[in-house]
């Protein structure tokens, strides 16, 4: 085998093992307090989902699924156990609702997605944001950092799967930039 083979394989296997062995959970330094757990999308989107229902879907990906149907348990337990906690996540914001020109709602995404050189974002790429405290200032093409309380769990709106992940925005920590 070429060492450059061998040296492609030996990365993916480190990644893959920092992944699967990630600990979601920042440790704080000693005797500081733990307000929250810092969560990175590498951990968030560590994983494949496939939206249930469009497996076999139409080709233009436009069938919902059936009402009776149940989503199947897709999410791994190591991103299930952040359910309900306090947590901080980076990650570039996408407004969606506007009140007093201050942003109450927004996707955190993963990436900026923008123009010629964004994909799509994987749903467990993003997070869906409602912001408790009247808003902030519209802040796009930054990394900003919010802290909330995380939900995490398929959310349904009119049939169709919206998101996997839900932030109840308490405040903003921080922006880079």
């Amino acid at each position: 085998m070429k060492a450059a083979t061998k040296l492609l394989l030996l990365t993916l296997a480190c990644g893959a093992l920092t992944v699967r062995g990630a600990d979601p959970v920042a440790k704080p330094a000693d005797g500081e307090k733990k307000e929250f757990e810092r969560v990175e999308f590498s951990l968030l989107g560590a994983f494949n989902y496939v939206p249930p229902g469009y497996e076999t879907g139409t080709p233009d990906g436009k069938a919902a699924p059936a009402a009776d149907a149940k989503p199947k348990d897709q999410i791994p337990d190591f991103v299930r156990k952040l359910d309900a906690r306090k947590v901080a996540i980076t990650g570039f914001m996408l407004p969606t609702k506007f009140k007093d020109g201050k942003v109450t709602e927004f996707l955190l995404m993963k990436d900026q997605s923008s123009c010629c050189f964004g994909v799509m974002p994987r749903i467990n790429e993003w997070v869906t944001v409602k912001m408790s405290n009247g808003g902030i200032p519209p802040l796009m093409d930054t990394p900003i950092t919010l802290v909330g309380k995380l939900k995490v769990g398929e959310l349904f709106e009119e049939g169709y799967l919206a998101a996997i992940y839900q932030l109840d925005g308490e405040r903003l920590l921080e922006t880079k930039g």
